[in-house]
């Protein structure tokens, strides 16, 4: 049973995050409930869509000079690379570690979602409502 499902309190009311989100959030239950012999195969997708994200909101975050971008884009650097040693780890062999990386980063990303995503899409809202107005 996977650590982390889609529901409302995921929801950030700005749709290309909340896509990408709800993305993610189905890979990493795909990770966490799929045979041994696909979990490494399935980790590799799940970073390729992670870095995707995080590229997307990273991009986000510089074009609009979001104050937080530091700290968030730092966080995004640290999990990428833990998710990284985690690949090595399922190419190996070793099953029971990486399901537990996946559990935690469940985790962690529900608290991402919830504290710092939840200030980049308020800021982009506020964003594009600025740069939608006629000059």
């Amino acid at each position: 049973m996977p650590t982390l499902n889609w529901s409302d309190t995921l929801v950030l009311d700005f749709a290309p995050m909340d896509d990408m989100h709800r993305d993610f959030v189905n890979m990493l239950a795909n990770v966490e409930t799929c045979p041994d012999a696909e979990l490494a195969t399935r980790w590799d997708a799940l970073i390729q869509r992670t870095q995707a994200l995080f590229g997307r909101e990273d991009t986000w975050m510089k074009s609009t000079h979001f104050s937080s971008e530091p700290n968030h884009t730092l966080q995004h650097r640290v999990v990428l690379n833990v998710m990284r040693e985690g690949l090595g780890l399922a190419r190996n062999g070793d099953n029971t570690e990486v399901r537990g990386m996946a559990a935690e980063l469940a985790r962690w990303f529900a608290k991402h979602i919830q504290s710092l995503d939840a200030a980049l899409a308020l800021h982009m809202r506020r964003h594009l409502e600025v740069s939608a107005k006629p000059v």
